[in-house]
């Protein structure tokens, strides 16, 4: 069934005129016809099973509310330095799907990427790519890409909890503050994780995550690269909190 996300309230009942590019999609790509139907996401992040009843116009009409919430117990930010071209692509589809809520990007000591003035429209086109993950994988929000034009400014993001997955702790076998850091979340508490673009963290950087209260954690024993990291990490928060 498609899953498409309407910022509006919604009630069952209701009978509406679907947007444009949902009727395109719906309608001319998948070909709906009238008794089809799909869920669609009201802008509280409820699901509501709709009908189409009118092919011509796109008009749906909302037969019942499902609860089926996937999102993770806890609102996860992940803050990477830039990555080279095609890579922020990737992490941003593929931390859709394993139920991210917020993608910071920004540049760092040794990012090799720098984005300038392009970033008000790489965000946007991100933004659109997370859209498409959200629907495809039946998220019930679709989370929020940005552009930090620094690391001093994640000490703006609200986090119960922060770390920052270091190579370091990895080749010194560090195996268990990830777990710890998990495991001390409440429901509905925010994470944040920084990860560093191809050239890594510097010590200046780290030196500073740390007086930011950052925790640094390992990934396991192996060197993951830039668009690896935090998929697995966002792998392992749900193995840790979800699979237990």
């Amino acid at each position: 069934m498609q899953h498409y996300f309407l910022n509006q309230s919604l009630e069952v009942g209701d009978q509406l005129e679907l947007p444009t590019e949902i009727k395109k999609h719906w309608l001319r790509v998948m070909r709906a016809e009238k008794g089809s139907k799909a869920e669609f996401v009201a802008n509280n992040q409820l699901i509501y099973i709709g009908e189409l009843i009118d092919e011509q116009n796109g008009k749906i009409e909302l037969i019942k509310k499902i609860e089926h919430n996937v999102e993770l117990p806890f609102a996860v930010t992940i803050a990477c330095g830039l990555p080279k071209n095609g890579k922020a692509e990737l992490i941003v589809q593929k931390a859709t799907e394993m139920g991210v809520n917020t993608i910071i990007f920004l540049p760092t000591d040794w990012s090799v990427a720098k984005w300038n003035q392009k970033a008000v429209k790489k965000v946007d086109r991100l933004q659109k790519i997370a859209k498409s993950a959200a629907e495809q994988s039946h998220r019930n929000l679709i989370p929020k890409v940005m552009y930090l034009d620094g690391l001093n400014k994640l000490c703006e993001i609200p986090a119960n909890q922060k770390v920052v997955a270091y190579e370091e702790s990895a080749k010194h076998g560090e195996s268990s503050n990830l777990v710890k850091v998990v495991n001390s979340l409440d429901k509905g508490e925010k994470l944040l994780a920084f990860f560093g673009p191809e050239g890594g963290i510097s010590p200046d950087e780290i030196s500073k995550l740390k007086d930011m209260n950052f925790t640094l954690v390992g990934l396991g024993p192996r060197i993951l690269r830039t668009e690896s990291a935090p998929l697995y990490f966002l792998s392992a928060v749900s193995a840790f909190s979800e699979l237990k």
